[in-house]
Parts: structure tokens; sequence; C-alpha cells
């Protein structure tokens, strides 16, 4: 089976995953009984990373990438338990955003281009493509 085609039965799984990390960090943020009005402010601000493409394509996927990997927030969510309160429910909008944008499939980027991802290929070539 092509390497493509191989990806294709895991792109799914790897859809509703990101659904269930957005839905729990969700939940953690009402148990948290965070402002849900800074929730709703904060919610795309991991998107800002998109603009390293102005630096070009190696530095953009970067800096998306950064920003969308769940290593940051998942650190910032430990030092928020450990010691740092104020730091937990910025984590769970972090965590519920990379949630959100791995379930409509944008995945992590590839040098090669914004819409080359680790969940397939997205935008209007992954349409005619498909």
């Amino acid at each position: 089976m092509a390497p493509e085609a191989e990806m294709a039965t895991a792109r799914p799984w790897l859809r509703a995953e990101g659904l269930a990390l957005m839905a729990a960090a969700a939940g953690a943020y009402a148990v948290l009984d965070g402002n849900w009005w800074a929730f709703a402010l904060l919610f795309l601000a991991p998107d800002l990373t998109m603009l390293g493409y102005l630096g070009g394509p190696r530095l953009g996927a970067a800096l998306y990438n950064a920003g969308h990997s769940t290593i940051g927030p998942l650190a910032l969510a430990a030092a928020g338990s450990a010691w740092w309160p104020a730091a937990l429910p910025v984590a769970m909008i972090w965590l519920a955003h990379i949630g959100f944008d791995r379930a409509l499939g944008y995945g992590l980027k590839s040098p090669a281009g914004f819409g080359v991802t680790h969940l397939g290929r997205v935008g209007r070539r992954a349409e005619a493509a498909g």
C-alpha cells in the first residue's frame, strides 16, 4: 500500500482524536470556571504563528508547528498545575485550538508548503487532487 493510502486510513482517527482533544480541553476549561469571553478572545491566538510565512515557508512551518504542537500547552499546563495556576486556563484554550484545527484536518505543516500537513493536503489543491 502506498504511504498516502496508508495515511488515508489513519486520517479519520487523527481527526477524531483532535475533536476529543478539543472537547476535553473545553471541558477542563469549564471545570476551571474559566471566563468564556477570554476563551473566545484567545482561541485563535495560536494562528498568529502563521505570520511566520511572511518570512518564507521554512520559517512559517517552524513557527506554525511550534504553536500547534501539544508540547507548549502541555508544558504550560504542567506549570499551571505546579506553581502558576493562571496558566492552566490558557493552556486549555491553546489545547482546544489545536484539537479544533486537527479535527478540521489542519495538521502540522511541512516546509514544502502551507497546504502540506501530517494529516494530508488541505486547501484547493487537495480538493482538485481528491
